[in-house]
């Protein structure tokens, strides 16, 4: 018998750090996949683009950082801390980004973020990358839970979580520290049914 205290972890430790990450299809002939180090130009260029800077708190300043924010990214793979994916054509240059932050493998639950590149907004590509990337988290990892969270100020966000299925939750006032001073976030989440 398991006491109250005894819980088991909702995914084992070594269920991301002892397999290679995947790449992961998607509609439109789109797919996560891995940031390899050529990608460093367009993370450079998105470590410039001011929405990107403002929504994500995310700066890249050289070809050096750019590249050693992807040996992170796989780091974090490996320490299972983080799973980081370009969205791509295959063979092609990312058109952005879509990861799990702060994953916590024996709670079940981690947060989901994105971006895409200028180029490539308004065609539905970080909806069909953060259904992909829920469905491989939930599903094929095994996690129990995943937030979303975002500044009240960007209502983008906000749609994307509405498209997903991810369900308003409140907002958390004063959550997070931009640029621009103290914003409050909206937080919705997506959780396995029946559990």
């Amino acid at each position: 018998m398991i006491s109250d205290y005894d819980i088991p972890d909702v995914v084992p430790a070594g269920s991301m750090a002892e397999r290679d990450q995947p790449v992961l299809g998607l509609p439109g002939g789109l797919e996560l996949r891995p940031w390899r180090a050529d990608d460093a130009d367009a993370l450079l260029t998105a470590g410039q683009d001011p929405a990107i800077q403002l929504w994500n708190l995310f700066s890249v300043r050289s070809r050096d950082e750019a590249r050693a924010r992807i040996e992170r990214m796989h780091e974090r793979w490996r320490a299972e801390t983080g799973a980081v994916w370009a969205i791509a054509r295959p063979g092609g240059p990312p058109l952005g980004l879509a990861g799990l932050h702060d994953v916590n493998l024996a709670g079940g639950n981690a947060e989901i973020m994105y971006w895409v590149l200028p180029d490539s907004r308004g065609g539905g590509i970080v909806v069909e990358a953060a259904r992909g990337l829920s469905r491989w988290a939930l599903d094929d990892l095994g996690l129990h839970r995943l937030r979303l969270c975002h500044a009240v100020a960007n209502p983008a966000s906000c749609r994307v979580a509405e498209k997903l299925g991810y369900a308003f939750e409140g907002t958390m006032r004063s959550s997070l520290l931009h640029a621009d001073g103290w914003h409050d976030e909206h937080l919705h989440a997506l959780v396995v049914e029946g559990a």
